[in-house]
């Protein structure tokens, strides 16, 4: 940092990246910002500036009476000079701030030990003169054209919060003087005779307390995520367990509770919304798909109200949607005015003329004439795809908006005089929602007519219990 104490110019060098920080961590840096977040009439580009501050884009910043001025770089790395105005303070404005500074000897040591208290800035408010600025005072200029604050002048102002923290005497310079000339100014008043007045009372100045109101402390750092879940002590202990408490599934329990803990709290960093929370059936589900031992199994069978069989198919659906898939396989809906307006305008667009198969629809269901492949419609509008397996409707891939994309992913080998005929077992395994691409509608075509996509074989809980590496 360079400091021009005879001259009304300081230049700072370009400042390191802010990484796991705020950017103003004094109250009046604090209110700086707040000055450019309430006046901005865009807050993406203040989100934009902020980015580019923190990831290092501004350069050296010069400060001078009335204006600040940085070059701040794009992401694609495109310069762009940035400048913020602020008015200057009058003559008449100084020497009452200088008067008023020197009748109370804390504003003069608190300015010396770089340092803005709020009653010093109350006290000049009270005498006319705003030091910070308010909503509206920060002027942009960019040569990007932008007429209000674009991600540049943002980024500026967010350079310049860090600055404030440092010096306070960087706002007194844009207010038009700088260290030099405000220090011998009130040098010189401290100088004169003046009356000898009563000593300050001791405690908290009421109007310091009530300017930091409403200005928080920044929130601390976020600690680090775990990378993967903590493991619950093991339960094979030579104590035995109480009467009615099974040991492996209380094991089961607390690891499958530790993975979804950490699932939840990196979804709530992440995006900051947590899902919604499970019903009980929904939740014996979720706890399935960890492969507990049969025994288990057994219980969350029985405690949601399905046969083994049963949730071994709900263990399907779930990893193809969660509880939306579960949604789809369990619940028959009936599909009425604008939703059944769409739903038969998407399957009138999805194919081309003899290429359209002829579906026999029931509820939310569309079941396919002549072959044994299904369509469910989910209440988000989302297709899925089923599958006819010994006798009954299985999940055989995940949603797609376009219903010839969610057919061609349960497409398994066919013969090609009957491209609706699913004949044969799938050869992949169920794949996740969020696993892979979505093929494009063309794509979706082409699989359908060629017979060359796949769909995901059905869980069988026997053989996953017994051996895990075959499922």
């Amino acid at each position: 940092m360079n400091q021009y104490d005879d001259v009304p110019e300081r230049t700072f060098t370009a400042l390191p990246p802010a990484r796991g920080r705020g950017f103003a961590q004094t109250w009046w840096g604090r209110a700086w910002l707040k000055s450019l977040e309430d006046a901005a009439l865009d807050a993406e580009q203040v989100r934009t500036g902020r980015r580019l501050a923190r990831a290092g884009a501004v350069g050296a910043v010069s400060v001078r009476p009335g204006r600040i001025t940085a070059v701040v770089q794009d992401r694609d790395r495109t310069p762009h000079r940035a400048d913020v105005l602020l008015e200057e303070l009058s003559g008449d404005q100084w020497d009452r701030f200088l008067d008023m500074s020197v009748e109370r000897a804390g504003h003069v040591a608190a300015l010396l030990d770089r340092e803005m208290p709020p009653h010093l800035v109350e006290d000049a408010a009270t005498a006319g003169i705003e030091l910070l600025p308010g909503m509206g005072d920060l002027e942009p200029e960019c040569d990007c054209g932008a007429w209000d604050h674009c991600g540049h002048t943002a980024a500026l102002c967010y350079q310049v919060a860090r600055l404030l923290d440092q010096d306070p005497f960087v706002l007194l310079l844009m207010r038009g003087r700088g260290e030099r000339a405000v220090l011998d100014a009130l040098q010189a008043r401290s100088a004169a005779p003046s009356a000898t007045g009563p000593a300050p009372a001791a405690g908290t100045d009421a109007a310091e307390a009530y300017a930091t109101a409403d200005i928080l402390p920044p929130l601390p750092a976020l600690p680090e995520l775990p990378e993967s879940p903590a493991r619950p002590p093991a339960l094979d202990t030579e104590t035995p367990p109480p009467p009615g408490v099974e040991a492996a599934a209380l094991e089961f329990l607390a690891a499958r509770t530790a993975a979804d803990a950490h699932r939840l709290l990196v979804e709530a960093v992440r995006t900051g919304a947590p899902e919604a929370e499970l019903t009980a059936l929904q939740d014996a589900v979720r706890l399935a798909v960890g492969a507990p031992e049969p025994a288990v199994a057994d219980r969350l069978a029985g405690g949601s109200g399905r046969t083994r069989d049963g949730l071994a198919l709900a263990v399907r659906a779930w990893q193809y949607g969660g509880s939306a898939a579960l949604s789809v396989l369990e619940e028959e809906w009936p599909v009425e005015g604008e939703a059944l307006a769409r739903a038969r305008a998407a399957l009138e667009s999805a194919w081309e003329g003899d290429e359209r198969p002829s579906p026999r629809s029931h509820g939310n269901r569309w079941t396919l004439t002549g072959s044994a492949a299904q369509l469910r419609l989910g209440r988000d509008g989302r297709w899925w795809p089923y599958r006819k397996e010994r006798g009954r409707w299985v999940p055989a891939g995940g949603a797609a908006q376009d219903p010839a994309t969610a057919l061609a992913t349960a497409q398994p080998a066919a013969d090609e005089h009957a491209p609706w005929n699913l004949r044969g077992t799938a050869t992949a395994a169920p794949r996740p929602a969020t696993g892979g691409a979505t093929p494009d509608r063309s794509e979706s075509r082409s699989a359908a007519r060629s017979g060359t996509a796949t769909a995901g074989t059905a869980i069988d809980w026997a053989v996953c219990s017994a051996t895990p590496s075959e499922c």
